[in-house]
């Protein structure tokens, strides 16, 4: 097996919504604001290379939505997927399988490409992963996620015939060396690799834990459906992974890719930043 950093660029989102309740001049000295209160967060997705398999998870924000939507979020960075896939040797139409750790738009929005008037699949060799209890949460909306899930993002995976579902299962295996858990707090059933690499377990942690900035149990935040789902789950997992001794890929993080965790007085914290390749 080899695991590929696969950067598609960064955007900007609200610093308040990022940290919930813990206030700005707490959560600045980590994660510094612009003066419109944005801070920057990465798009850093994961390809798994095993056997005659080439794995994406996550996909980005994608390029098909107007310039309307892409002035909220700032996109900026010189990265993209097909660029980072071509720094490889590789092109879209390689990828064996599509895994989305849930629908929102910035981790699924580049699932999706427009072609004229007619929206399919970027990745036109791949089947695309999902569970059945997180697709109907997200093609049924509730009204304050509603925005995180865009139909266009979402319905042409299913009618390209190429939608399969994993089972809704706590560390289901799901291909060899790679288990999934799930978590309910960011979202309902969002998915989180937990892949066997090197001797190490490294956990694509999605939006349970965004950056090492969210570390500290009550920085959860505000765009969670059921934050303190997010902070017992958040608990749990990082009991888990010192316990363990996971590496954890960072999905959004600005900075740093992975990290490991440590006891600390103040509580877990980090113990250690490096790149991916680096393992």
């Amino acid at each position: 097996m080899k695991l590929h950093t696969i950067n598609t660029g960064f955007f900007k989102l609200d610093g308040g919504a990022m940290f919930g309740v813990v206030p700005k001049v707490i959560w600045q000295k980590t994660n510094p604001a612009d003066a419109n209160n944005l801070c920057t967060w990465a798009m850093r997705c994961l390809l798994i290379e095993e056997g005659n398999q080439l794995i994406l998870v996550d996909t980005g924000i994608g390029n098909k939505q107007d310039e309307k939507f892409f002035s909220h979020y700032y996109l900026h960075g010189n990265d993209s997927m097909e660029k980072s896939l071509a720094q490889l040797g590789f092109s879209t139409g390689d990828i064996t399988d599509v895994f989305l750790t849930h629908l929102h738009f910035d981790h699924v929005g580049g699932a999706v490409v427009r072609d004229g008037e007619q929206l399919k699949p970027a990745f036109s060799n791949a089947t695309y992963w999902s569970n059945e209890k997180h697709w109907q949460w997200a093609v049924e909306p509730n009204a304050r996620e509603k925005a995180s899930f865009l139909k266009e993002n979402i319905l042409p995976l299913q009618e390209s015939g190429r939608l399969k579902f994993v089972a809704e299962q706590e560390n289901i295996a799901w291909q060899k060396d790679i288990n999934i858990s799930f978590a309910y707090g960011h979202t309902d059933a969002m998915m989180l690799p937990k892949i066997n690499y090197k001797g190490h377990t490294i956990v694509y942690m999605a939006d349970l834990l965004p950056s090492v900035g969210h570390l500290p149990l009550p920085y959860v935040m505000a765009y969670d459906m059921f934050p303190l789902k997010t902070l017992t789950e958040k608990q749990a997992f990082l009991a888990e992974a010192v316990e363990n001794n996971y590496i954890l890929y960072l999905e959004h993080d600005p900075v740093n890719e992975c990290c490991t965790l440590q006891h600390t007085e103040k509580g877990i914290r980090v113990a250690d930043t490096f790149n991916l390749s680096d393992i």
